[in-house]
């Protein structure tokens, strides 16, 4: 996902609000208002006073885990022919038909709302490919990550104002933007753009659009999402990747799985799975199709990137 920060990121503009709904809020509505989406109107059962939780074993009996989406491509989304898919998606159903669990169902919400949702317990785990970090790590436990990612910025065919990093926004004072709730809020921050400058859109389409209207000069996103959006576009460009500087220093993100803090059972069964997965290879065969590269495929912990 993209990869996202916290979960109080500020609301999309006056503007962006009348431009109607995005792609991810008509996915999402896809999924609500279908059959699919009846799994959103309730809520999972309270987690057990169990060392290390014992939800792996309801999920086995229920048969099916409800997963916690954000509508965003490709990390987990709902297609035109009404599938869950995406790269989380589609691991989960693999690791938790390993673990005994045969079904997946969506709930979908927005990317800001996926940590209140889990710890609310309206859904058993976010799969939104959520970058982690020490913000999110103190609200909620991850797996470890199944892709590492760098940002890179939608900009203008030609790259009018040669921008290449956030430092570059800066001292351009380029028009900025990026997506609610998404990590690269703080990125530009840190380098010295003012927050309450930055637009903040719904995803990435909503990025694309603003810059080739010429509302913003730049959007910023992870490399995957940025040179996949752009492909249909004749007006934009990606530019190259870059790791933004996190206490002066290169930092690679990465992204993974969320489960309540309680789930600790659950969280490491999965990451035996997991595991098995990166060693076989397995993994970038289901990461692949999504635009996924073997550069984006790591050995990371959650707990490196916790802090810990």
């Amino acid at each position: 996902m993209a990869p996202p920060f916290g979960n109080d990121a500020k609301e999309a503009s006056a503007e962006e609000k009348k431009r109607g709904p995005s792609r991810r809020s008509l996915l999402a509505g896809v999924a609500a208002f279908g059959a699919l989406g009846a799994a959103g109107c309730s809520r999972v059962a309270t987690a057990s006073g169990k060392d290390g939780g014992d939800l792996l074993d309801r999920l086995k009996a229920q048969g099916v885990v409800r997963l916690g989406i954000a509508g965003e491509i490709p990390f987990g989304y709902i297609d035109k022919n009404g599938k869950l898919t995406g790269e989380a998606p589609e691991l989960a159903r693999v690791i938790f038909k390993r673990l005994g669990v045969d079904s997946v169902q969506p709930v979908p919400t927005e990317f800001g709302s996926l940590i209140p949702g889990l710890n609310s317990q309206q859904f058993d785990v976010v799969a939104a490919g959520m970058y982690i970090n020490a913000e999110r790590c103190e609200q909620v436990i991850f797996s470890d990550p199944d892709y590492q990612m760098l940002d890179a910025f939608i900009v203008r065919k030609g790259n009018p104002k040669n921008l290449h990093d956030y430092k570059d926004v800066v001292e351009s004072k380029a028009k900025f933007a990026t997506g609610t709730g998404y990590a690269e809020i703080q990125y530009a921050v840190d380098a010295g753009y003012k927050e309450s400058d930055i637009l903040i859109v719904p995803d990435q389409v909503a990025g694309l659009n603003a810059v080739e209207a010429g509302r913003v000069d730049v959007f910023a996103g992870t490399a995957l999402t940025t040179r996949e959006v752009v492909k249909k576009s004749r007006k934009t460009e990606s530019t190259k990747p870059f790791a933004p500087l996190v206490d002066g220093k290169p930092h690679v993100d990465g992204g993974g799985f969320a489960f309540r803090p309680t789930e600790t059972g659950l969280r490491d069964a999965f990451n035996v799975e997991l595991r098995k997965l990166k060693e076989s290879g397995e993994l970038f065969r289901i990461l692949q199709p999504f635009g996924f590269t073997k550069n984006e495929m790591t050995d990371m912990t959650a707990k490196e990137l916790c802090g810990g």
